[in-house]
């Protein structure tokens, strides 16, 4: 049963990461920036392609690199593409051993915030605390769904039928 609500959370994490994407590529499109809007959508289809490299042994990190490297290049050209950062803190938790997560995290969140107030021309406390607080839910939420799926073991149906009693 609790296969249902980590389900429901990938499927939230997903459509928020398209999301913001959409809502960046279609805010840089209003001002003609067609280059960026294309490696926006170049973006939601490497991120979408994520589920496929993470079944392999070096798949999730080589695929989580590549996302995070196409999005520091749109975050530093495009102020819209700084907030997607968000979701995808979400992948690094899910992704990578902890303490490289933790690590990753943390540089993403800080290049977000360098880049918000580079866009906004100055740092102020909203730039940075929004995201740090943003990064610090997304964050715990990813690891209590690590611990949920480890704590509930196989699923349902590879769980061996309980005996039947007469």
């Amino acid at each position: 049963m609790m296969d249902i609500p980590l389900r429901l959370l990938a499927w939230a994490v997903h459509l928020t990461v398209f999301g913001l994407l959409a809502m960046a590529v279609v805010t840089v499109l209003r001002e003609d920036q067609v280059g960026i809007a294309a490696g926006g959508v170049l973006l939601g289809a490497l991120y979408a392609a994520g589920p496929s490299a993470e079944g392999r042994p070096m798949g999730g990190p080589v695929w989580l690199g590549a996302v995070t490297a196409l999005w520091l290049v749109l975050a530093v050209l495009s102020a819209p593409f700084v907030w997607p950062a968000f979701p995808l803190l979400y992948a690094f938790v899910r992704v990578l051993p902890l303490w490289l997560a933790m690590f990753g995290v943390g540089a993403v969140t800080s290049v977000a915030i360098l880049a918000a107030a580079w866009h906004a021309g100055e740092l102020t406390v909203p730039l940075v605390v929004g995201p740090a607080l943003a990064a610090a839910v997304v964050t715990l939420l990813a690891f209590a769904c690590r611990s949920m799926r480890e704590h509930a073991g196989p699923a349902a149906h590879e769980r061996p039928a309980p005996p039947v009693t007469p």
